[in-house]
């Protein structure tokens, strides 16, 4: 953030007006509009999908619980890539249309894909899972008193959930929609396929394109503006935000079941964010894989294979270990001091890749060329980029913005750890390092490992800070796929894009495997509290 203002207030403030005039009020209203769109189609989709799972039976409820959840290994883009071969003019269902009815190309209208409300539909398919997830166990952990008492005093089932369940849920919701927010805000391959243009295309217009770096950091310091306030929303609405009431949850009463009609339009509610989400673009994907008639063992995939899983795997490690660090100091001097460093941690989660790079770049190149010319003048030596487009300030890139993410993962597995546990060992003379090593990471294991997965999809996953920061000719997965999709060459755009979901469906099985149990797990010996808060 620091390097970004310092950059914006750099630059001329002719650039600023020339923003002013032009593009910037646009980027404000497609940013803003696309915002409001997602909300309310997260919110409506994951809340609604959440609350029938929980407290109905009806077909196919079982299975469906696990499936929603699908869709969250989808990158927004490679979803825009499939519905555009599908429903653009030239694809299949225009196509198939234009045949039967006889019609000619301006006989009929059609709803633009490539347009903001396309962009908008895409990201709530692939986003509403934070919501869904989040909802469904606020849902759980509630206690169902509340609600079968406003149901024995004649009050619906919709009147009971919208006037009990719902508002004990709320902060949940809420924290499930501005994550889904952060990472509209956040989405370059999206809008940019679709021509949408947003702060995103236009930071990327202004450093690529038009070569101004300050009008790119003015841009970026106001997305990085709305984003902080977004993550003070959710950090204030966390902090407040508990399940309300104890006794018999949700989860351990017998579901009513839905049948006929009703049971039926439950289960076509269900199961419409996933055939749309996940099942339609997994095989268009595969269908226009088929006529690409590019090979997944050649060189070039291989290397941008390579590329992908290195970038991954060194920054899922490095931004575990910095969690698990900055997540046991918080644990062991707890204090104002611990609490600012985990919220300054947390707070990449709502920074854009694109403004990430940014920040990180225009430090590192000043201090490069600063570097440089003192040992030219010295020594008479070139040093050349020392950091600037190396992979080591790419890595760095990830961990600022994914690790939020990896604490939020350790933090859920340290809850299950009493603090008394700490004092016993310590009084068995074990070091806090001793204590990190063979009592804390031994338990947590399994949320350690997750925090891992994690970071490792969404690293393969990101855009916009890999395509601004990447070594030369040091192409990945995710930045192949942009490039065909660019090209229009979708059909060859889908192998990559193939893979992607491939390698993002690991830690969504993981989700799903753990979706039927209680999200508080007690340590041997340790009764956890029966009403724990919720948690993003």
């Amino acid at each position: 953030m620091i390097a970004a203002a310092i950059a914006a207030v750099s630059g001329d403030l002719e650039t600023w007006r020339g923003l002013a005039d032009t593009v910037l009020p646009r980027y404000i209203t497609a940013t803003l509009t696309l915002v409001l769109l997602v909300s309310i189609g997260t919110a409506a989709i994951g809340t609604g999908a959440a609350w029938l799972v929980t407290v109905y039976r009806f077909p196919g409820a079982r299975v469906l619980e696990v499936l929603l959840a699908l869709p969250l290994a989808f990158p927004a883009y490679v979803l825009a890539y499939a519905y555009t071969d599908l429903l653009d003019h030239p694809g299949i269902v225009q196509t198939t249309l234009r045949e039967v009815m006889e019609w000619g190309p301006r006989d009929y209208w059609f709803p633009e894909i490539r347009s903001l409300g396309g962009a908008a539909a895409m990201l709530i398919f692939v986003l509403y899972p934070y919501v869904y997830l989040l909802a469904r166990a606020a849902f759980r952990q509630q206690s169902s008193n509340a609600y079968l008492a406003a149901r024995t005093l004649g009050t619906g089932p919709f009147g009971a959930f919208w006037r009990v369940s719902l508002p004990m849920a709320r902060p949940a919701i809420a924290a499930g929609v501005l994550l889904a927010v952060m990472e509209t805000i956040a989405d370059y391959g999206t809008v940019a396929y679709f021509n949408v243009q947003t702060f995103s295309t236009g930071i990327y217009q202004a450093w690529f394109s038009m070569g101004d770096r300050a009008a790119a950091a003015q841009l970026a310091l106001c997305l990085l503006s709305f984003a902080l306030l977004l993550a003070a929303l959710e950090r204030y609405q966390r902090g407040d935000g508990r399940t309300a009431g104890r006794g018999a949850r949700f989860d351990g009463l017998a579901r009513t079941r839905l049948d006929g009609a009703k049971g039926w339009l439950a289960a076509a509610f269900c199961a419409a964010p996933v055939l749309f989400g996940f099942v339609i673009p997994v095989i268009a994907l595969g269908v226009m894989s088929l006529d690409a008639e590019q090979s997944l063992t050649s060189r070039r995939y291989i290397a941008f294979m390579t590329n992908s899983l290195t970038l991954a795997a060194i920054a899922s490690v490095v931004t575990v270990a910095g969690a698990i660090l900055i997540g046991f100091r918080a644990r062991l001097m707890p204090g104002r001091r611990s609490r600012g460093l985990v919220m300054a941690a947390s707070l990449g989660y709502a920074v854009p890749g694109g403004v990430i790079a940014i920040g990180l770049m225009v430090p590192f190149a000043l201090f490069d060329n600063a570097l440089d010319a003192w040992m030219r003048e010295m020594f008479g030596i070139r040093t050349g980029l020392l950091f600037t487009g190396s992979i080591w300030l790419l890595i760095m890139a990830y961990m600022a913005r994914f690790m939020a993410a990896a604490l939020s993962a350790y933090d859920s597995g340290m809850e299950t750890v009493p603090r008394n546990i700490d004092a016993v060992a310590r009084t068995l003379g074990r070091s806090p390092g001793q204590v990190l090593g063979s009592v804390h990471l031994p338990v947590i294991r399994g949320s350690v490992l997750t925090a891992m997965l994690i970071v490792f999809v969404d690293v393969m996953k990101e855009l916009p800070a890999t395509l601004i920061m990447r070594p030369f000719n040091y192409d990945t997965l995710a930045v192949q796929a942009h490039r065909l999709a660019s090209d229009e060459r979708l059909a060859e755009a889908a192998v990559p894009s193939l893979v992607i979901v491939a390698f993002g469906l690991l830690p969504v099985i993981l989700v799903c495997r753990s979706i039927g149990r209680s999200t508080a797990r007690a340590v041997p010996g340790v009764v956890p509290d029966a009403s724990p808060g919720v948690s993003s």
